[in-house]
């Protein structure tokens, strides 16, 4: 009959032609019973015996069931707030009493994550591999039936539904705290003046704001565009701004983020006259959108961007086709740190051989930081084996430095040479401090210089025994580091930031352990060794110079220049009044976007490369991530003395709790500290502002908690 509900055999059948991978739950339970259940793979044949009277049903989540995903919404802020956050699909369910509750997804390579509130009740669950979710037509223990999972769950990438349920979190924490609620939007969800109806036109026209690329500056500029551009209301303003742009943001912001968006542009006065948009006749559809005029206030070098965007991560041609094998080798795939390891192989098979107008070279510093045990050596490995069958393995150098001046005879040997290296923390942290290793102290001068010489003609320190004397024409040293987040973090130093050394260094980091996988190993693809072998044979000018490159000039097209151009604007607006720290990571940021653009356009275009706009403007959005993200990762470890660090760690175990923590948990985590020590940081972080104290009440004593402003 129509209507009426399946079998569980009927529907666990249905759903393992879908090709998700069923287990049987018993009736009214939530948990399988089966021992190793994760390893189940039943096929349709097996149904029968597993399935039958009033059992219930479990999908086996992530890679068993193709990177079926469920996000779920433990909490009615969560479900109330998840369509504005969470990307749309055709799969929802629930189940009587909680409908809605269940948002589902194909994100291969997607790993769980749980996200708690301070008091550690759950908001959002992100469900992959080794979890499992019971589905419709199964009873809950409540009594309650689970919808049937018949629509189709949405296929996004899995570092964007990551961001996005990071951010829906971030949202139900932040409304949790908020008394005043949102002031409420003009009746019309519609624009309904012509006024409105432009200004609406223009926002539709302006790009969206993407984490890490200038997301806060964009939306600062569509606020300011409504407000002073198009004269409207501020509550007019900020019904446009979340109902017209912030559905395109990623991820969305939250409803008190665009309130501060809008408060902050309507306080501000601006240089030009209110409503000059609608004087202009700008703001009809499809008109140019130009953000020039748009005063845009300096944002925060200390904020954090987020997770590097999942556009960046993608990049065409041969570091593409790189980054393909490594994530289809890899036991644990890491995105991240595979475009990371692919760049450094495009920059040493390159090196020596090409330049841009303004003389920049491919030689790069690259960090790629991760958890121990997610899968940070795979990326070498392809190098490795790539290089091998290309007949390039001569450009690997060591993997370890024992001096400066090893380090210059292996680049003197190997004018252009990668250098992958792995625990890069932990040499960092030693070669920054002449106590602990004086023989490696020098090595960290000499990889400046180094970097800085891909130019021009190298020349090593003077020694009364002339071979002892090193001259390197054009060095191109590329270096692709491994680490964890600690021992990284701990080797910054104020020394190492405002020298420029770790403003030279591109860092990629992803927090992401995605689960094990069944990976068998595979030759290289003929394409990617066929072009690593053309690269590592190309000699510009002819044999005759090798001895002297001559490196092919690749043309920066008109357009990639004005995306420079208005990179190096930024760059000196950011650097303006900025301590000597901060000023030297911006100084190298249009540097470091000129040699991935170059990167770019020869994994396009090999014979015919050239640096057009998608190229420069991939490389300079990249470049300001990775800067912003590196000075907020200072701002939050590097210490100015004793005092400070343990203030900086205090404050990292209030955000790790996600903004507010009880005093005997911070106890607990602080055992390091003696109890004067803590009360002395406390005590400052409190008169400082940094934190705020509350009192929460129990059903015992009252509750200390102390939270961030």
């Amino acid at each position: 009959m129509a209507g009426e509900l399946p079998t569980p055999l009927e529907a666990a059948a249905a759903y393992t032609r879908r090709g998700w991978r069923v287990v049987p739950i018993a009736a009214g339970a939530k948990g399988p019973t089966l021992k190793g259940w994760p390893a189940l793979r039943l096929e349709e044949r097996d149904l029968a015996s597993h399935f039958h009277g009033d059992s219930n049903i479990g999908l086996i989540l992530g890679e068993p069931s193709g990177g079926l995903v469920d996000v779920d919404l433990d909490c009615d802020e969560a479900v109330e707030l998840a369509g504005r956050y969470l990307p749309a699909t055709d799969a929802v369910t629930g189940r009587e009493g909680r409908p809605a509750s269940h948002r589902w997804y194909i994100a291969e390579g997607a790993s769980t994550a749980k996200h708690k509130d301070a008091d550690g009740t759950m908001i959002v669950e992100l469900r992959s591999t080794g979890c499992q979710t019971v589905v419709g037509p199964s009873v809950h223990p409540s009594g309650g039936r689970y919808d049937v999972l018949g629509g189709e769950p949405a296929r996004v990438p899995e570092a964007m539904l990551a961001a996005c349920v990071r951010a829906l979190a971030d949202a139900v924490r932040e409304k949790r705290r908020t008394i005043e609620p949102m002031s409420s939007a003009p009746a019309l969800t519609t624009p309904h003046d012509n006024a409105e109806r432009r200004a609406a036109a223009y926002l539709d026209a302006m790009p969206p704001a993407i984490a890490g690329s200038g997301g806060h500056n964009q939306t600062y500029a569509a606020a300011t565009a409504l407000v002073h551009g198009f004269a409207l209301a501020p509550d007019v303003a900020l019904h446009l701004l979340a109902t017209r742009y912030n559905p395109r943001c990623q991820p969305p912001w939250s409803e008190r983020e665009l309130r501060h968006k809008i408060d902050q542009a309507a306080s501000k006065p601006h240089e030009r006259p209110r409503g000059w948009l609608l004087e202009a006749g700008r703001g009809e559809q499809g008109a140019h959108v130009d953000l020039s005029a748009l005063t845009t206030p300096r944002q925060s070098v200390h904020a954090d961007p987020g997770p590097i965007p999942v556009h960046l991560l993608e990049v065409p041609g041969f570091v593409g086709d790189v980054v393909r094998f490594n994530l289809e080798t890899a036991k644990r795939p890491q995105p991240v740190l595979a475009l990371a390891g692919a760049l450094c192989l495009q920059a040493v098979l390159a090196g020596r051989k090409v330049r841009d107008a303004l003389g920049n070279r491919t030689n790069l510093y690259a960090v790629g930081v991760a958890d121990s045990g997610s899968g940070k050596d795979h990326a070498r490995k392809v190098n490795k084996a790539i290089l091998f069958e290309a007949g390039a393995i001569e450009l690997e150098g060591n993997e370890d430095l024992a001096s400066d001046a090893g380090l210059f005879s292996a680049v003197e040997a190997q004018p252009a040479v990668l250098l992958q290296m792995d625990e890069f923390g932990r040499f960092l942290r030693t070669i920054g401090d002449p106590k602990r290793a004086p023989h490696l102290y020098n090595v960290l001068t000499a990889l400046m210089k180094l970097y800085s010489s891909a130019d021009t003609v190298y020349r090593g320190k003077a020694y009364a025994d002339r071979n002892r004397n090193k001259v390197i024409d054009q060095p191109c040293v590329v270096v692709y580091g491994t680490t964890v987040f600690e021992h990284f973090y701990q080797s910054l130093t104020t020394e190492s930031l405002a020298d420029g050394f770790a403003a030279r260094l591109l860092v990629f980091e992803t927090d992401e352990r995605p689960a094990r996988r069944w990976a068998p190993q595979c030759d290289v693809p003929a394409s990617v060794v066929e072009a690593a072998r053309w690269w590592h044979e190309h000699v510009p000018g002819g044999n005759l110079a090798r001895e002297h490159p001559q490196p092919r000039l690749i043309e920066t097209t008109k357009e990639a220049r004005a995306i420079f151009d208005a990179l190096a604007e930024n760059v000196d607006a950011r650097m303006e009044g900025a301590p000597g720290s901060v000023s030297a990571a911006w100084a190298r940021a249009e540097e470091k976007a000129c040699r991935l653009a170059l990167l770019h356009a020869c994994s396009v275009g090999r014979e015919h490369a050239v640096i057009d706009a998608p190229a420069a403007r991939w490389a300079c959005e990249l470049s300001e991530h990775l800067t912003l993200r590196l000075l907020h990762v200072a701002g939050q470890w590097v210490s100015e003395g004793v005092f400070d660090a343990r203030q900086k760690r205090v404050l990292r175990v209030v955000r790790e709790m996600g903004g507010s923590i009880g005093r005997s948990e911070l106890c607990r985590r602080t055992q390091a500290l003696t109890q004067r020590e803590r009360q002395e940081v406390i005590d400052n972080l409190l008169e400082t502002g940094q934190l705020v104290e509350r009192a929460e009440p129990t059903k015992g004593r009252r509750k200390v908690v102390y939270a961030l402003p």
